[in-house]
């Protein structure tokens, strides 16, 4: 699959990144923000998602419902997400269909109406929605771990939001931010798919150019280096497994130790998948967490999680702990593992083992044209395109010095926030 994409930044700032893939007659268009929870300020948390779920409430000229229907009806699928550092909304649909889609984008970039009844219903199914992550044991230890693991950046915050601020956030709240960041100088437009990219960007010209941009300042530089002493925090709720949660600083996607820690997380517990919108899976079972912690009954199941993220964030390592072990006990034993890691060099044999996973798992992430879109932008939301195309040769540049470095600087138990879930008996 070439690797060759079109780049054109209109007269509004809008960004244009376009891929020509000829495989099969559809186009998926997305349409991604920098604004994410990174953004917010401590009594307006969540207001990036609400406002996301605000973007499909209407506009004058496309009504609330109707453009679910529209889309459905041309063949076609859509959606938008929230993280950290972005938002995006994406339309996959026949290639002769496109122009909908296009034309509802620009619709929404600018003229999403706010209307007061569709604030207050739409906050009832936010808070809902925040109430019912609340009886998931794992979401409150998510929470209560990032929040931990960190001072004063806003990535301590959960992307939903508090409850105190989803209840005393107002719609002029709401628009005022829809305003300053949903605009064609603060967003990237990818494509992919089947087109012609001259004609396609006459089009994207028609459709986005007329629209008015403005810059947006990035938000106050608040890097977090590593953590300096060691958390421990216990959370007690519905259910009755216990969960252990061991969290650490981690390089932003677009530091070198980046790409080492991808390998440090394929060997530990399986490569983790930065595509979060499907793409596959690899087995974890040949992992070095899995042998000792799995297999030897200290734990049920355990993954690790890296993403790749504009600022330094965390790797996490989340353990379902053995009903007949504490997770205590469970520590003792990933810590031992650990060392075994600090200690000495991994083998080069290993190394390439553990890339190889990751490259199969970064692959299949990349196969259709839905996802070929959506790395157009998301490598933009935190670097360029050009991350998401030496991926694999970073990953080669890997050696076992440079793996023990990072081993040695990141994981150590000083560093680190650890998280015990304990059930309270409730039934969930």
């Amino acid at each position: 699959m070439t690797e060759t994409i079109t780049q054109v930044e209109l007269e509004n700032g809008l960004k244009v990144l376009m891929k020509e893939i000829h495989t099969a007659p559809i186009i998926s268009q997305w349409v991604w923000y920098r604004v994410g929870s990174r953004f917010e300020k401590p009594g307006f948390t969540g207001i990036s998602h609400w406002v996301e779920h605000m973007q499909f409430k209407g506009t004058a000229k496309f009504p609330a419902g109707v453009l679910d229907k529209a889309i459905s009806r041309d063949g076609g699928y859509w959606n938008a997400f929230t993280y950290l550092d972005w938002t995006t909304f994406f339309e996959t649909t026949p290639a002769n269909k496109i122009d909908l889609a296009m034309t509802l984008e620009a619709d929404r970039m600018v003229n999403s109406l706010f209307d007061e009844n569709e604030v207050n219903s739409e906050r009832t199914v936010v808070i809902s929605e925040r109430e019912g992550n609340e009886n998931e044991p794992l979401f409150l230890l998510d929470e209560a771990v990032q929040f931990a693991a960190f001072d004063h950046h806003p990535y301590k915050n959960e992307v939903i939001g508090s409850i105190a601020d989803l209840r005393s956030i107002t719609r002029d709240d709401l628009y005022a931010h829809y305003r300053k960041y949903y605009n064609p100088g603060n967003a990237v437009l990818a494509l992919a798919g089947d087109f012609d990219s001259e004609k396609i960007l006459e089009r994207i010209r028609q459709t986005y150019q007329p629209l008015h941009g403005h810059s947006v300042p990035e938000p106050e530089y608040l890097r977090e280096q590593l953590l300096a002493e060691e958390k421990r925090i216990e959370v007690a709720g519905p259910g009755e497994t216990t969960y252990l949660q061991v969290a650490w600083r981690s390089p932003a996607a677009t530091e070198a130790e980046f790409f080492a820690f991808t390998i440090i997380d394929s060997l530990l517990t399986g490569p983790t998948s930065l595509n979060m919108f499907g793409g596959g899976g690899i087995s974890n079972k040949t992992s070095r967490l899995y042998r000792r912690l799995v297999e030897k009954e200290y734990a049920i199941s355990l993954n690790g999680s890296l993403q790749a993220t504009h600022d330094p964030f965390l790797y996490t390592i989340t353990i379902t702990v053995h009903p007949k072990h504490q997770p205590e006990v469970v520590l003792e034993q990933l810590d031992k593992e650990l060392d075994v890691l600090r200690q000495a060099p991994v083998k080069q044999t290993d190394i390439d083992r553990a890339a190889k996973q990751a490259r199969a798992l970064f692959s299949y992430g990349s196969e259709n044209i839905t996802n070929q879109a959506f790395w157009l932008g998301y490598s933009e939301m935190f670097d360029q395109y050009s991350w998401f195309t030496r991926y694999t040769s970073r990953l080669a540049e890997v050696t076992p010095e440079i793996l023990l470095d990072t081993a040695r600087k990141y994981l150590n138990q000083n560093q680190r926030v650890v998280g015990i879930y304990r059930p309270d008996g409730a039934k969930r």
